[in-house]
């Protein structure tokens, strides 16, 4: 199918703009950025920079993607944001290229929902299905695992981890990495409870969900301590790979600095 380009658009000629791509009006696409076939582009989308989208993403009015970093250490130099299939971007939302900081890149994953006014910062890498609603924030460097899901309004911290399968409440300000499988919430935010309902909708076993409320309950309600925590459930048989998951999760942030395990980078 051939590509529709609304008259009054602003694409560049050096642009890249695969088939059966739909760019409504007003819309402004940059030199260096590639489309991917079957994205659809409502009005008034801006693709700013070295932006690479996949497939069948859609993207709704006023979305800025690939905007300079909100960094007064950019120099300026040539970064990058990859962006993957199936994505739907939202309202406003912004997504920031790459720093010289780190690699170079943002980078996000397929089958994503981003929420109206969420921001993406420079240098964040997200996972695969991953939920971030209205208003929230990722601070410069995050990290979002696979199936993550960020309520609305919610700040993130630079260099913070938030693990696959978990869930942030809503209006938390989140400054230390939230553990996998968990529900976190909260100012700062917390772990509270198993994210049962996660779990149980991605078909996770009933025995997984229960034995990582065992692991909840020992780690952070009891506060026995990771290796003691680990020794209780490997003697009552519960030592499952996803609760060595989180264990290794677990000691992997208190290697890092405040609660972050990627912290360490920033004096990198």
């Amino acid at each position: 199918m051939a590509v529709q380009i609304a008259p009054n658009t602003m694409v560049d000629p050096q642009a890249e703009i695969d088939v059966d791509v739909e760019i409504g009006p007003f819309c402004v696409i940059g030199p260096k950025a590639r489309v991917g076939r079957g994205t659809r582009l409502e009005n008034n989308v801006t693709l700013m920079g070295d932006v690479t989208l996949g497939c069948e993403n859609h993207i709704y009015p006023g979305a800025v993607i690939g905007g300079a970093p909100q960094d007064m250490g950019y120099q300026g130099s040539d970064t990058r944001l990859v962006i993957g299939d199936h994505n739907v971007i939202r309202e406003g939302v912004t997504i920031n290229l790459g720093s010289e900081k780190e690699s170079r890149i943002t980078a996000v994953g397929s089958h994503c929902l981003f929420m109206a006014g969420s921001d993406i910062a420079h240098d964040c890498n997200v996972g695969n299905q991953v939920v971030i609603a209205n208003g929230t924030m990722l601070g410069g460097h995050v990290h979002i695992q696979d199936h993550a899901t960020l309520s609305g309004a919610i700040g993130v911290h630079h260099f913070v981890t938030i693990g696959r399968y978990s869930f942030v409440g809503g209006m938390s300000s989140v400054r230390q990495d939230v553990p996998p499988f968990m529900l976190a919430e909260g100012c700062p935010a917390r772990p509270r409870c198993v994210n049962v309902v996660a779990l149980k909708r991605n078909d996770f076993p009933a025995d997984v969900v229960k034995n990582l409320a065992e692991a909840h309950r020992l780690l952070f309600r009891s506060k026995v301590g990771i290796d003691q925590a680990r020794q209780l459930l490997r003697n009552n048989g519960k030592l499952i790979p996803q609760v060595n998951e989180l264990f290794e999760f677990l000691e992997t942030q208190q290697e890092g600095r405040h609660g972050r395990a990627r912290e360490l980078r920033r004096a990198a």
